[in-house]
């Protein structure tokens, strides 16, 4: 059962349309009771899905390196029509959405709408990450000037983005201050009633590296770890616009005294560390990238470090995903994630349409020579052991 359910079923009197409103009474008062109000009459009317409640259903975190089949994951679940697949959500926010332990509706969207450093240097470079189609007639905004939250998470979930980011911000703003969780709980679960589905997903690139933080935030929800041979994963981050800083981003943040690895840096994360890192230049540590094995190592550490983590949560918490398996056997696997999600998802067309996506990747390892092979399973080693490759 997830906390403070959010919805229940107003009294209503013969005649009188359902609707529906918050149940804990500060979310119905107060200067921006209209918008509740309009938001709860809009719920009212999302088309049901199912016969279960959102509450009944935990919610789900897909933790990874990145460039190892998650986006992938985010894909076949967005195939599925009781599943809210929020895709690049956190990594698309930046550090920032992760600090403040409360904060107001009108901080939250703030941050929904400001550029990271990170999605700064993505949107100035290569943009093959971003979702929005800035080359099209119907887009309202630019590389510039679009807020972050429509950069991926929202034209990846319908293609009626621009309303339904509309629709959302009065609903984020008029948010009294609350908790960080409960603010993002909010956020998700409205999504979900308005979209008509019965559970959010969330997935970001790499959020291993503050795979900690949003199991603190969220302790009910349950982890999918999806991972790959890190020689693969390695070739494609030094391939990758938005990995190839990784290394030298990393070095850096140790000189800042923050812990890349650990899973949740925001503890050594102070105001004027931010200061500092809004003139990291992102897009030369991009440019400028690193030795392949520098981003075995990188892998490797994200891999260890998570292990700690990651083996805390009971075995009905967690699921292991191997890239490769779900190559090999596409509707076996999806099946069993959608299980472990909820057996009440599992639906033999949704299997029918998802076991399509992936496609055949075969391993870039075998093309490099005999040292750049020595070199980069070396700095593999340590993760490909603990994940049971071979190395």
């Amino acid at each position: 059962m997830l906390r403070n359910p959010p919805f229940h079923t107003a009294h209503k009197t013969a005649g009188e349309p359902t609707r529906r409103s918050y149940d804990r009474p500060e979310y119905i008062k107060g200067p921006c009771d209209h918008v509740y109000r309009q938001a709860a009459v809009g719920l009212a009317t999302c088309p049901k899905k199912g016969t279960g409640y959102l509450e009944q259903i935990a919610p789900v975190l897909v933790l990874s390196t990145g460039r190892c089949g998650s986006t992938m994951v985010s894909k076949v679940l967005n195939a599925h029509p009781d599943v809210l697949s929020l895709s690049e959500f956190f990594i698309s926010l930046g550090m920032k959405a992760l600090v403040r332990k409360r904060l107001s509706g009108k901080a939250l969207w703030r941050i929904c709408c400001r550029h990271s450093p990170g999605l700064k240097a993505m949107l100035a470079g290569n943009r093959d990450r971003i979702v929005y189609p800035f080359d099209t007639p119907r887009a309202r905004y630019s590389p510039q000037d679009i807020p972050s939250i429509l950069c991926v998470a929202l034209p990846h979930l319908t293609p009626d983005y621009e309303r339904l980011f509309e629709e959302l911000g009065p609903v984020v703003r008029g948010r009294p201050r609350a908790a960080l969780p409960d603010q993002y709980l909010f956020l998700f679960e409205w999504l979900c009633k308005r979209l008509g589905r019965r559970v959010w997903v969330e997935r970001s690139g790499g959020s291993l590296l503050f795979g900690r933080r949003l199991m603190g935030l969220f302790p009910e929800a349950r982890v999918v770890h999806i991972h790959r041979d890190g020689r693969d994963t390695a070739l494609s981050m030094s391939k990758h616009p938005a990995f190839k800083a990784g290394p030298a981003l990393m070095r850096r943040l140790q000189r800042m005294g923050v812990d890349p690895y650990g899973g949740d840096p925001i503890p050594n994360i102070n105001p004027f560390t931010l200061l500092r890192f809004r003139f990291v230049n992102m897009q030369k540590m991009m440019r400028e990238g690193a030795a392949l094995e520098a981003y075995g190592h990188l892998w490797s550490r994200m891999i260890l470090s998570s292990r700690e983590y990651l083996s805390s949560l009971p075995p009905d918490q967690f699921l292991a995903l191997r890239y490769e398996d779900v190559l090999q056997n596409p509707r076996e696997k999806l099946r069993e994630l959608m299980a472990f999600i909820d057996p009440s998802l599992v639906d033999d067309a949704w299997l029918d349409s998802a076991a399509r996506i992936p496609h055949p990747n075969p391993s870039k390892f075998s093309s490099l020579d005999a040292e750049a092979q020595r070199r980069l399973t070396e700095a593999c080693a340590p993760g490909l052991e603990a994940l049971g490759y071979k190395a």
